[in-house]
């Protein structure tokens, strides 16, 4: 009886749109913990790599320098060091088109940073919606599954004549082993998409800081710019 009640025996004894069922839910399940095993690696990197941006930026590196060596290893920078780019390229932009209108200057570098910053969380997004399709989706096409392989069974047991418990049983199991793979299929990916939302919030929070920090101190260079040359004239 044991023998007979097997998973396996289950999966292979099932009608064929509850195996299908199965397949597809198997198939999103590995897929889902793809996801969740590159999201889990790009978010730890880019939180590595922010640190690391951050540490200098605050060493007491000029400005210029930090622009070159973010200019230089562009593809190896993290979001953080290209909102700082984006930031300090706009900059230097309108100054080399001789505006010295503090908040004409201010305006572009800003908007500049939070069209970066927009790419970058658009980025670091990705995936995230899949898992919370995968964790809202995935029971209901599992209980799917059950109803109809549970309505396969009990058609069957209407050309019997005599319904025991053993009759029934096996076409029962066959049926709930789908909501039981739409569960192992959806709870991993709802952990996970709650975790990686939270982890995200942190970033987006700690870049836009970033931003009204390096604002700030933008428009303290440039304020002290001008005051030297109003002085000088």
């Amino acid at each position: 009886m044991n023998q007979d009640l097997s998973i396996l025996h289950l999966v292979l004894n099932a009608s064929l749109v509850v195996q299908g069922v199965m397949l597809l839910l198997m198939i999103v399940s590995i897929t889902s913990w793809a996801a969740i095993f590159r999201k889990f690696f790009a978010l730890k990197r880019i939180k590595a790599l922010n640190e690391v941006f951050e540490r200098d930026f605050w060493s007491g590196s000029s400005l210029n320098d930090l622009f070159a060596s973010a200019a230089k290893n562009a593809s190896q920078a993290g979001p953080m060091e290209r909102i700082f780019a984006s930031g300090m390229r706009e900059f230097q932009k309108l100054r080399e088109r001789r505006i010295t209108d503090v908040g004409t200057l201010m305006d572009g570098a800003r908007r500049a940073m939070r069209a970066s910053f927009q790419r970058e969380m658009d980025e670091i997004e990705t995936n995230l919606s899949f898992l919370a399709s995968v964790g809202s989706v995935s029971p209901y096409v599992g209980l799917f599954g059950t109803v109809w392989g549970i309505m396969h069974a009990f058609v069957g047991l209407a050309a019997l004549t005599q319904v025991t418990l053993a009759t029934v049983a096996p076409g029962i199991a066959e049926a709930l082993v789908a909501t039981a793979i739409g569960l192992f299929a959806a709870i991993p990916a709802v952990v996970a998409y709650n975790r990686f939302a939270r982890d995200i919030d942190r970033i987006a929070t700690q870049q836009e800081t970033f931003i009204e920090e390096f604002s700030n101190i933008l428009q303290r260079n440039v304020g002290a710019q001008a005051s030297t040359v109003s002085t000088a004239r």
